[in-house]
This record gives structure tokens, sequence and C-alpha cells, in this order.
């Protein structure tokens, strides 16, 4: 379960730089909750063709973080406004 909320949350920040092809690949199997097997029908490929697609979605996913470290960024970020009052703590959130 923590690693669907990790690679959502990558895709909440990357998403955009993925292909249509691969973002269809990752919404299929994470939001719409398809088997390999039920993609594979889908799109007309072998269930391996399917898995095999979604772990380069999700190997993207991990190769973004790991040169931009936006989620890394954003968890820094909210530790630190957890120490900052409130009137300030709110209008940071209203930017981020």
């Amino acid at each position: 379960m923590d690693n669907v909320v990790y690679y959502n949350e990558l895709y909440d920040l990357y998403g955009d730089l993925l292909t249509e092809k691969q973002r269809k690949y990752f919404e299929d199997y994470y939001f719409n909750n398809l088997s390999f097997s039920e993609m594979a029908d889908l799109y007309g490929v072998s269930r391996n063709a399917a898995f095999k697609q979604t772990h380069i979605v999700i190997q993207k996913l991990d190769e973004y973080e790991e040169i931009l470290k936006l989620r890394q960024k954003k968890i820094k970020i909210y530790e630190i406004l957890e120490n900052v009052p409130i009137s300030i703590k709110k209008k940071i959130e209203e930017i981020i």
C-alpha cells in the first residue's frame, strides 16, 4: 500500500513528463486497478508487455525523483512549516 501512495505522489509531480501511453498504463494499473492481463487485453499486447510498460513508468518516476527530488523537497518544506506561525504557514501553503 505504501508503494501505491508513493508512486501516486510521484505521478502527481512528474506525470506531465511521461508520454500519453505511459500515463495510460500507470493510471490503468494504479488508479483503475486493472491487472496486467486486463491491460494486455485492452491494449492488444501480451501480459508481459503490459508488465514491462508499467515497470518502465515506475523506473521513470524513480529516475525523475532521483534527479529532481521534488517529493523530498516537498516533505522538507512541510516539516519546516510545522514550526512556522499559522498566519505565515497559511500564506506559504497557498503558494505551494
